[in-house]
């Protein structure tokens, strides 16, 4: 195994821990609130269900 090959899967494995322990979750929080947010936004400009 040359050292690139080792530099590479190193690389490689700090990679996929970014995604999956940061990038991931905080994707998913933002969506989450995102809708979150926009659901609530929009009752605030047409009412709750069932009020029209």
């Amino acid at each position: 195994m040359s050292a690139s090959t080792a530099e590479e899967k190193s690389l490689e494995l700090k990679i996929f821990i970014f995604l999956t322990v940061f990038l991931a979750p905080l994707l998913s929080v933002l969506l989450v609130s995102g809708l979150g947010f926009a659901i609530w936004f929009s009752q605030i400009l047409t009412g709750p269900p069932g009020a029209g």
